[in-house]
């Protein structure tokens, strides 16, 4: 069983909870008392040099607690104030320390547009994604079938969220083809074996379509990465575990550097 198996094993008991708990009239009255998503499409639009999604994030199952300290509410601060565009928020618990109260304190101290970053496997957690405050969420390809990409995907649109849809090859590219995407994610990292290739954004970008936001994902630590992914195509990148390395004190020089080789003090 790969890394990727048994987090989806873990989803799907987690789904069965949730819908256990949770019936759907309970989500339409919460939704129904959210603002208006924030539009990532706009946030991340013809940015220079590139888009920049800063993520949240405690840890990882590859490399351990990234921020002992951490302090979701003062790194949205410090994200919005270095001039990120939009934010990513962990959710998963089991095997990346985040939670959906951490997403519900950030929407609280920003206006910009947040991802709900999780394995999303059933429609509740779409639900719940827009009832926390959420304006995208991830569906990751190699996570669902094609029936449910094209169920999960059409119920994003219908409640007014954007997604992020996450590949790892051009094979996965074909598949999420036919439901002309707005944004596409390219996750450098492969589930599968963990090894991490940039330059599978340059061979992403000579296929999808020009009017597509393609989002560079995972392996980008300085600003050489990312002029490398742009020069490959990137139109965005998604950045985490660089960006909460700095803390909440040094990440505005940290965002300068990685997006303009900015020196670090």
């Amino acid at each position: 069983m790969t890394f990727l198996d048994r987090i989806l094993e873990t989803k799907k008991q987690e789904v069965k909870k949730l819908r256990s708990m949770i019936p759907y009239s309970v989500w339409e009255e919460k939704m129904a008392l959210m603002p208006q998503p924030n539009s990532f499409v706009q946030a991340l639009s013809n940015q220079s040099p590139l888009a920049l999604i800063a993520e949240i994030k405690k840890a990882s199952p590859s490399k351990g607690v990234i921020a002992s300290d951490f302090d979701p509410i003062a790194m949205a601060k410090s994200y919005e104030a270095g001039g990120a565009h939009a934010l990513s928020v962990l959710t998963d618990e089991q095997y990346f320390q985040g939670s959906t109260a951490i997403l519900q304190s950030v929407r609280a101290v920003t206006d910009l547009p947040i991802l709900r970053k999780d394995f999303i496997i059933d429609e509740w957690q779409i639900y719940e994604a827009r009832a926390i405050g959420a304006d995208a969420v991830l569906l990751i390809v190699a996570a669902l079938t094609d029936d449910q990409l094209v169920s999960l995907y059409r119920t994003v649109q219908s409640i007014g969220l954007e997604a992020l849809i996450e590949v790892h090859s051009l094979e996965e590219w074909e598949r999420i083809r036919p439901l002309h995407p707005r944004i596409v994610g390219v996750n450098h990292r492969n589930l599968h074996t963990f090894e991490v290739d940039l330059s599978m954004t340059e061979r992403l970008s000579q296929v999808i379509d020009e009017d597509i936001l393609l989002i560079s994902e995972s392996g980008i630590r300085d600003h050489s990465d990312v002029m490398r992914v742009k020069d490959f195509g990137a139109k965005g990148i998604l950045v985490g575990e660089t960006l909460m390395r700095y803390g909440s004190e040094h990440v505005k020089q940290g965002i300068a550097h990685l997006l303009f080789g900015a020196n670090y003090k």
